[in-house]
Order: C-alpha cells, then sequence, then structure tokens
C-alpha cells in the first residue's frame, strides 16, 4: 500500500449503500467496486452486520487517504451490497447477479463458512476473486479453488487452544491429560462441524475422553437436553459452538439450569455481546477470537489494532467484534493487490492477491497455495471482571486463566 495512507480521526458516513447499480461496476469513473451479498436479515444478521461495517469502514478510511493507485491513476472503492438473508441458495443467486447483471469483477465475502461454500462455486466458475473474512471451515480449502483468499484463521485452530489450555492446566496441578473428560455441543453446520473434527482430534491426541458429543440443530432454540447431561456427567471442558445464537442459547440457559463444569469454551462471544447481556454469569467463560485489540499488530491506514478498535467503537458505538476487524482487513487485502497489480485485470489481481505478504492491525497474512491465510494464530479470550483478556496462546497473553469456573452457588 502507498505510503500516503493515514488515519483519520472523524469518519464521515459510509460510502456503501444497501445497493448500488452503476452503469460499469467495475470501474466508473474514478471508483472500483467491489460485490459482497451479506447477511442483512435472518439468523447471521447480527454478525452480518459486524462484516458490512467491516467493510464500510475500511473503504471509508481508504477513500479518506486518497484511494488506491493503480497504473499511475487514483481510484477510490465501493461496494455493492445484496441481503443473502442467511440463505445459502440465495447467496449464490446473488453471486450470479453481480457478477452477470451488475459487472462486479471482485468479490468480497458473505458472513458464515456455509454462505461461503455457496458463493465460492459461482466466482471460481467466472474467474472473480474472492477475499473472504468469515468463511472459515477447512472444507474450503480442499476444493482447489484458485480465485479464493481467506484473511481469517480456519476452522480447526477454533478451539485447539482451549483444549490444549485445559491440559495445560490438567498437568501444573500433576494431573494426566489422558484422565480429563470433555462434553462437546456443536451446530451441525459446516463452521461448528469442522470445528468439532479438530477439537475431537485433539482430544484423542491428548487421551481426553469425551463423554458427550451432541450435535445442535441449525435452529438453534433449545439446549437444555445437552445441559442436562453436562449436569448429570459432570464433565471437566465443555466446548459450544452455534455462532452468536448459540452462544446466547448456552450462556441463558446454564444460569437458569446451574450447570457447573470447571472450563467452559465457546465461539462467537463477542458477537453475542454476551459481558452486556449476561453481566456476571459470562464471567470464566473463555472464547475463542480470530483478534483481538490487545494485539500488536498495527498498520499505516488504521494503525495498531487498539487504533482501529477505537476508531471503530467512535463510528459505530460499541467495540468492534473480531468479524468487523477481520472483514476490515479483506479491504485492506483487495486494496493492497489492486495496486501491486497496477491493474484491474482479474488474472492480475489474482496473481497478486496469491503473493500477498503484509501486515495488518488485524495481524499478518500471507495465502498458502490453497487460499488459507497461515501467519496469524487465533487467540483464546477470558471474561475476567467484565473485560475480554486474552490468556491463550502464552506469547499473547495478558492474564493468567482463572480456573476451575466456580459453581453457581458460590458465585
Amino acid at each position: 500500500m502507498t505510503g500516503k495512507w493515514t488515519r483519520r480521526g472523524a469518519l464521515a458516513l459510509g460510502l456503501a449503500a444497501m445497493a448500488i447499480a452503476p452503469a460499469s461496476a467495475k470501474v466508473e469513473g474514478d471508483t472500483v467496486y467491489l460485490g459482497a451479498a451479506i447477511s442483512l436479515t435472518g439468523k447471521y444478521s447480527t454478525n452480518g452486520e459486524h462484516t458490512q461495517r467491516g467493510y464500510d469502514l475500511a473503504v471509508q478510511m481508504i477513500n479518506d487517504a486518497g484511494g488506491i493507485e493503480v497504473d499511475g491513476q487514483s481510484y477510490k472503492l465501493g461496494i455493492i451490497y445484496y441481503d443473502d438473508e442467511s440463505t445459502p441458495a440465495r447467496g449464490a443467486q446473488l453471486a450470479e447477479r453481480l457478477i452477470n447483471q451488475d459487472g462486479v469483477e471482485f468479490m468480497l465475502g458473505p458472513y458464515s463458512s456455509g454462505l461461503t461454500k455457496a458463493i465460492a462455486p459461482v466466482t471460481e466458475q467466472y474467474g472473480v476473486p474472492m477475499v473472504e473474512a468469515n468463511g472459515a471451515s477447512l472444507s474450503l480449502f480442499n476444493q482447489g479453488y484458485e480465485y479464493l483468499f481467506a484473511v481469517l484463521s480456519t476452522t480447526e485452530q477454533y478451539l485447539a487452544s482451549a483444549v490444549a489450555l485445559s491440559a495445560e492446566i490438567a498437568i501444573a496441578e500433576g494431573r494426566d491429560p489422558s484422565t480429563l473428560t470433555m462434553a462437546a455441543a456443536f451446530e451441525n453446520d459446516p463452521f461448528s462441524q469442522d470445528i468439532r473434527t479438530g477439537v475431537l482430534a485433539d482430544a484423542e491426541a491428548l487421551g481426553i475422553t469425551v463423554v458427550i458429543d451432541d450435535q445442535l440443530p441449525p435452529e438453534l432454540n433449545d439446549m437444555a437436553a445437552t445441559l442436562a447431561k453436562v449436569k448429570a456427567l459432570q464433565p471437566d471442558i465443555l466446548l459450544v459452538s452455534g455462532h452468536a445464537k448459540g452462544a446466547t442459547l448456552a450462556v441463558r440457559q446454564m444460569e437458569e439450569m446451574r450447570v457447573d463444569v470447571p472450563l467452559l469454551a465457546m465461539t462467537h462471544c463477542d458477537s453475542a455481546d454476551i459481558i452486556g447481556n449476561f453481566g456476571d454469569a459470562a464471567e470464566y467463560i473463555l472464547c475463542a477470537s480470530q483478534w483481538a485489540p490487545s494485539l500488536s499488530y498495527s498498520d499505516d491506514l488504521f494503525g495498531s489494532a487498539a487504533d482501529f478498535a477505537a476508531t471503530f467503537e467512535a463510528e459505530y458505538g460499541y467495540a468492534p467484534p473480531y468479524q468487523a476487524a477481520e472483514s476490515a482487513a479483506a479491504v485492506m487485502v483487495f486494496a493492497d493487490a489492486f495496486e501491486r497489480a497496477g491493474s484491474f485485470d482479474r488474472v492480475a489481481v489474482r496473481d497478486a492477491l496469491a503473493a500477498t505478504d503484509m501486515q495488518t492491525f488485524y495481524g499478518n497474512i500471507l495465502f498458502d497455495e490453497t487460499g488459507k491465510n497461515t501467519a496469524k494464530p487465533m487467540v483464546l479470550y477470558q471474561v475476567q471482571d467484565g473485560e475480554y483478556v486474552v490468556v491463550a496462546p502464552t506469547a499473547w497473553a495478558a492474564a493468567e486463566v482463572r480456573w476451575p469456573i466456580p459453581p453457581w452457588a458460590d458465585r
């Protein structure tokens, strides 16, 4: 990226609207348009909004800083949005529309692995590069796609640190990890099931016994049956993945049912705002995260991870969940590739994306031959005194883990 990019304290309203239909959506005048089908309604609407806001904020910052320079000419970025209604089939239809009707030649990803799986075959068919930030399923990257690139860590890494941390705690207490027991409750969707595969493999490698392995329905409304088994079997570890709705449901029903477990780790804590919604009930929960404002990454556009968090909160009124951060990073990757490609030729941009090697406020980005980002680890938060605090991996830890979780009767 060019050195002219500087951070701005005051942000104007985001450039991108719900739907824009320029005559030539690829490049019109001094603006190059990206396309995005994201979940503005339906089950993923909360994270869809975080995704859109991350995209919009990056576009606004880039444009405020003078845009991008391609072959000696300055361009601004724009985004054409459509609502995929949290439905894979709708997402695929909209990808076709963006490419064939709106003329989009560069795509930003949707929210969720399921939607990304639906759209990726379309962008691949048409040779349209897609940089995605919210489809972590490992199975996306064994299809041989050449036009798909992901800035985030893939699913097998999401709760691996929680399993490793439980083993570390056991060893520190003189206990063999093989004496631990685990309960797993994962939504039956591509994202969560890929996490489950990684978790079960990690547990098997450590000799941890899995006493509950429940698949939760996609329309999550009740976890009482699973939690009743947890209450009866008293595992050492409970792992949950069900997007924002699953995190909300797990915390609420565990409090209602007074389910005690020494270690609880889940995905999507911040997007579900478990601290704001549940207060003290959220204490001690471990939360998988792609990113944290306390990390030491930085760039010339947003500054540090903490600077991005402050800028986002000033614009939108709440601290950014990682979905917003990774979405902003995806736009930055496209901008960097456009400048290095020196053109808007799709193949040239695709090749520039494949050669990406950069640091953003979100983390380091380096794609392997499958399009995965291999340069950024996951982190594990714990809710401590009403704040998210990084406790793993040890290299990034800001505090020691608090363990075991006290029984509800003592809290």
